[in-house]
């Protein structure tokens, strides 16, 4: 009895499966055929070269400008100008050209036009 319906599943599983690669589908759509077995994207004729601008942004940051000031004022006098050592070329450092018994000297972040006799400052540039 058992060999009966398990054959008889068997069988019905088969013809099932037999059936429905044969059956015509109930709604089919009503759409044009193709004859490119290709996709779409492939087809002659329809590749569009899309050229796309872009355009950058540039972000310009606007920046203030701070003068930075020396502490240092004409007239001070600047008792240790000694220990420095002279600044030969003044020219590289934006400097203008020191007067006769002058030279310039660098303190820290400052440049100081000192007299060579008294010690008297007679200009004084922050550096940047």
């Amino acid at each position: 009895m058992k060999r009966i319906i398990l054959s008889a599943i068997a069988f019905s599983m088969l013809a099932a499966t037999a059936l429905q690669g044969q059956a015509a589908p109930l709604n089919t759509p009503n759409a044009p055929q193709s004859n490119y077995s290709q996709v779409d994207w492939q087809k002659p004729g329809r590749h569009v070269n899309k050229h796309v601008d872009v355009t950058k942004r540039v972000v310009v940051k606007k920046t203030k400008i701070v003068v930075r000031r020396s502490h240092w004022r004409n007239g001070q006098r600047y008792s240790s100008w000694k220990r420095h050592q002279p600044i030969r070329d003044y020219r590289h450092y934006g400097l203008r050209r020191p007067g006769p018994g002058q030279e310039w000297i660098r303190v820290g972040n400052d440049y100081l036009l000192v007299s060579v006799l008294s010690g008297l400052i007679f200009g004084a540039i922050a550096a940047q």
